[in-house]
């Protein structure tokens, strides 16, 4: 549909001309409940009336609108005709006045993909679920309205719904629900203070709701009072830990409180745990919304619960970056998830019992963001965004990881003080208002004296990651006379940038059998060699840790001697945030192929068993799997699959009872087992033959080793059938269909294939456990007529799915299991003889790509060894 892609040029011509004073939108949602209609998608009644001026009486602007039917189009008590007004994305609004009056009353879908208004059934009980999910443009699915960051407005929200639900939005409830003659009922929220459209929530159906308060002194005596809630699916409410939740909120508040000295502006604090969510959490002031995955239905490891608490304080950052000041265009998306990562784990750290917040960050977000970074469709965090898709696809490790990695380093360069000073300025100057790149650049300025121009333009204007590498001349004593840091770019992103870094020097105690920290020097580098004078004289290191304590955003590098000790002695590193980023800078040295990708699996299935820190070992889980499947020799992979997992079953067994490092163990042998003793003990487990002391084989582990069980032929349909009838709730049925596709079977691959490209009727989260399922290490024969069906199907995939579903699939089946030549080559192919298809898709395919042909450089490097 041609006005569906908004681009930045129509919405800066819109602002110039309109001003949004208000919305009234009312949402019928009784037709949720029953039987789906005959024909055509099932549809609920949405009538919006907004209010708004324009700058130019006579001309003409439009509204938008994703709607299967518009029953009526009324403006300034004049009806427009639907047929000319209405093309099916914008309603065409002519001859404005100065003051204006729109009426919209449509039929609007609801959504099976996460976008809009979502409609869910429960299998387990048949209860209908409901919620909205808008970002960055899908509020236009439930209301008409101008779908734009900045027209904010505040809105006025009525629900008609079943009687006996729970019906929540970003205002608070007004009054008791109105009930009507069919026993249903009517509900009324409070008007929002001004907000995007982008923002604002709907959440409704048969939730199990828990409430609490959170209560704070106010300096003038008096005591803030928010009201907070937590809901999720009835089926979930026996798993459901909202006192944890409560707890990580109040905490969250009152370090916000603390550090903005801005109170929280939007009333009540819900958080809803809703199903099938596409993304991780949405922002919504006053009602948010996570993905129903943070109520553990098993035993998981800490590192989940403390990922649970960065997300609930990721998203309450968000009431101040980005709800209460908001970025006028997408293009500066950062202003608030840079923010948003940051504070959350600055929060987290400093506010919660999860005090080691910050390895979590070195070691996974940090990550993502070196990925990122080095893709061809890598940006500036400041990025340029022409349209919608390219906003969509801006959600990315960049935007989130390497700007809250950015905004680590600004603090380090600036000062705590100030960086929070600056924060305070902004919200005060810019309350309810939205806000560009130099808005924040001047008031950092003014508080920290610095020149954030200079420093913007490095940082924030910029793409690329730099490397850092340590160089060092001694005397005859062993005493260094030079350690100098080496700054390199990358010739496509030749930025060489200041970094505040920590230089640590370390040595081994053999007796105590440690590595530890002796000295240690802060240092600002810049420019491609800067000498550290301060650690000249010091003994000679068995180890140097550029950006020791992880302050600013680089790739470490290591010389021949810290690199030797590392593969001796890693896990004898006593700092658990040190060994983290030698961890990080050993997986960068594999992608970057100067490391044998079988260097590092050996490394892990050496020193990992010794790692303290449960999440830095689930990353090395994860790297270790892509490793051994991507990276490695073809011709030495097999020998890998047996190393890695024996190794994991010894580790398994050596793993304290009961801990979440047994759980990690167990879920990692799940994912790499390949002989037959390991699947037995799989299967063994599961039937109860087998046992390893303290481990508990709960539902969730069941499904893990089920998958794996399933995709080496030794579970079949009968099997995960009874599985499922054992465990009929919408989990279940997630993990069943997951493991039905990772049959390995032509026929199952068929089918998996079909019901994901041929059919629109699965689920986002089907759809995502569908192609989870297909892909499975070892089946490359069974997924190889897929590889050219790919590059078939892109761009009618592209063009007649939503752009959600579309990426998945985009993503999700590239054929990077065939790990070859012929794919790199195929995709080559396909980019250059579409040189036409829509950007966003390019951009997807290109960065699958740049993943394979990386993985073949590192299978290069890998055969040498």
């Amino acid at each position: 549909m041609p006005g569906e892609n908004l681009t930045r040029e129509e919405a800066r011509q819109r602002a110039a001309l309109l001003t949004v004073s208000g919305y009234d939108v009312a949402l019928d949602l009784r037709d949720a409940v029953g039987p789906p209609p005959a024909t055509g998608p099932r549809t609920f009644r949405s009538t919006t009336t907004v209010r708004f001026e324009c700058a130019e009486e006579g001309a003409t602007s439009f509204a938008d609108l994703l709607a299967p039917h518009v029953h009526s189009v009324t403006l300034n008590g004049e009806s427009l005709p639907v047929d000319d007004v209405f093309d099916g994305t914008r309603v065409t609004l002519p001859g404005l006045r100065a003051d204006n009056e729109l009426t919209v009353d449509a039929q609007c879908a609801y959504s099976r993909t996460g976008e809009g208004l979502h409609h869910f059934i429960d299998p387990e009980d048949g209860e209908v679920y409901l919620y909205t999910q808008y970002e960055p443009a899908d509020a236009r699915r439930v209301f008409a309205n101008f779908e734009q960051p900045d027209l904010k407005a505040p809105f006025d929200v009525t629900v008609t719904a079943p009687a006996d639900w729970t019906v929540l939005s970003n205002g608070a409830r007004e009054g008791e629900p109105r009930a009507l003659d069919d026993g249903s009922a009517v509900w009324r929220f409070a008007r929002t203070r001004p907000i995007s459209t982008y923002i604002t929530a709907v959440v409704a159906g048969p939730y199990h709701y828990v409430t609490d308060t959170y209560r704070r002194a106010l300096p003038d005596g008096g005591e803030l009072e928010i009201p907070l809630g937590a809901l999720c699916r009835k089926g979930l409410a026996r798993y459901f830990d909202a006192d944890d939740v409560f707890t990580v909120t109040k905490q969250g508040l009152d370090f916000f409180h603390d550090h903005f000295d801005y109170p929280y502006p939007f009333g009540k604090y819900d958080q809803a745990f809703v199903p099938e969510y596409n993304i991780g959490a949405m922002e919504n002031p006053g009602c948010v919304t996570f993905r129903e995955e943070f109520v553990f239905r098993g035993k998981v490891t800490q590192a989940s619960y403390e990922g649970r608490a960065n997300v609930i304080l990721h998203e309450m950052a968000h009431m101040w970056f980005g709800d209460l000041v908001t970025m006028e265009w997408w293009d500066d998306l950062w202003l608030k998830e840079s923010f948003a990562d940051f504070m959350g784990a600055f929060s987290l750290v400093e506010a919660t019992r999860f005090t080691d917040g910050w390895i979590t960050f070195a070691n996974r977000r940090k990550s993502w963001a070196y990925r990122a970074d080095q893709l061809p469709s890598t940006h500036p965090v400041t990025a340029d965004i022409r349209d919608l898709e390219d906003a969509k696809l801006n959600f990315d490790g960049i935007t989130y990881a390497k700007g809250a990695s950015v905004l680590k380093q600004l603090v380090a360069y600036a000062g705590k003080d100030a960086f929070l000073e600056g924060a305070r300025r902004y919200f005060k100057r810019h309350a309810y208002g939205n806000t560009r790149l130099e808005d924040l650049l001047s008031v950092l300025e003014e508080t920290s004296g610095r020149d954030m121009a200079a420093w913007s333009k490095a940082w924030l204007q910029t793409a690329g990651v730099n490397t850092l590498t340590p160089q060092l001349t001694y005397d005859a004593a062993g005493r260094v006379t030079e350690l100098a840091v080496i700054q390199e770019a990358s010739a496509a992103h030749p930025t060489l940038r200041p970094h505040r870094v920590a230089v640590g020097l370390y040595r081994r105690d053999p007796v105590a059998g440690t590595l530890e920290r002796y000295a240690r020097a802060d240092v600002d580098v810049a420019g491609p060699r800067t000498v550290v004078g301060e650690l000249a004289g010091s003994s000679r290191p068995d180890l140097v840790l550029v950006n020791d304590a992880d302050l600013t955003y680089c790739k470490v590098r290591f010389d021949e001697v810290s690199l030797a000790t590392l593969r001796e002695h890693l896990g004898e590193i006593t700092d658990p945030l040190a060994r983290a980023l030698c961890w990080s800078a050993l997986w960068n040295l594999t992608r970057d192929g100067l490391m044998p990708a079988r260097d590092f699996v050996r490394l892990v299935l050496r020193f990992a068993g010794e790692e303290s820190e449960v999440g830095v070992l689930q990353m090395l889980h994860g790297q270790t799997k892509l490793a051994l499947e991507s990276y490695t020799a073809p011709a030495w992979r097999a020998e890998g699959r047996v190393l890695v997992s024996e190794g994991t079953v010894t580790h398994l067994r050596n793993a304290e009872p009961g801990s979440g490092h047994q759980l990690a163990w167990a879920r990692f042998l799940s994912a790499v087992a390949s002989g037959s003793q390991e699947l037995r003990l799989l299967s063994g487990m599961l039937a109860g033959t087998a046992r390893i002391d303290g481990l508990d084989i709960d539902q969730e582990l069941r499904w893990t080793f089920l998958e794996t069980l399933a995709a080496h032929g030794l579970a079949d349909e009968t099997s995960l059938d009874a599985e499922l009838a054992r465990d009929d709730t919408a989990s279940g049925k997630r993990h069943h269909v997951r493991c039905l596709a990772a049959r390995p079977s032509a026929s199952v691959k068929a089918r998996a294939w079909a019901s994901v490209i041929e059919s629109d009727k699965l689920s986002n989260a089907l759809v995502e456990a569908t192609i989870s399922g297909f892909d499975q290490a070892g089946q490359e024969e069974l997924t190889a007529p897929y590889a050219p069906l790919y590059f078939s199907v892109l761009e009618s995939v592209w063009a007649s799915r939503s752009i959600e579903i579309a990426m998945a699939i985009v993503r999700g089946l590239f054929p990077a299991s065939q790990g070859d030549q012929a794919t790199l080559d195929a995709t080559d192919a396909w980019l250059e003889g579409h040189p036409g298809a829509a950007s966003a898709l390019r951009r997807l395919v290109g960065e699958a790509r740049d993943d394979l042909g990386r993985a073949l450089v590192a299978q290069r490097v890998d055969g040498l060894a």
